[in-house]
């Protein structure tokens, strides 16, 4: 069976209530997963990729955020460092019964986002990544 992804998220934005603890938290995860190369920061936010951070007015979010890890072991050492960096735990690595192959892991990020990173077991991708160049 094939799946497409990558066509339905856009970005997507985080209102945290402390910007600094969110931020060392989020550096934490993504280097873990190795997917630092899209961060970047400006004067009261954060961003990786489609993620955009900055300090809630009024309103924290509250969503379920699963990143895509490579393997089992990505899976692990988010998990391990998520963890180390002050989250709270939500489901220890391992496999789960949504799909053939799906290894996942669950914290709770210092706002009490539920954020995973799984795995769906051995894939061949089109693409490592989608390149798009501004015209």
């Amino acid at each position: 069976m094939n799946y497409h992804k990558g066509r339905l998220i856009d970005h997507i934005h985080l209102r945290v209530k402390d910007l600094e603890t969110s931020k060392r938290f989020y550096l934490a995860v993504l280097d873990a997963l190795g997917l630092m190369e899209g961060y970047g920061e400006g004067d009261g936010y954060f961003y990786a990729d489609e993620i955009y951070v900055d300090v809630a007015d009024d309103k924290i979010s509250h969503v379920h955020l699963a990143f895509q890890a490579r393997d089992k072991d990505t899976v692990h050492k988010f998990y391990e460092a998520a963890i180390s960096a002050g989250a709270q735990d939500n489901g220890k690595p391992g496999p789960r019964n949504y799909h053939a192959g799906y290894y996942g892991a669950f914290v709770f990020d210092p706002d009490g986002n539920n954020i995973e990173a799984v795995w769906h077991g051995p894939a061949k991708r089109s693409a490592e990544s989608i390149l798009i160049e501004r015209v």
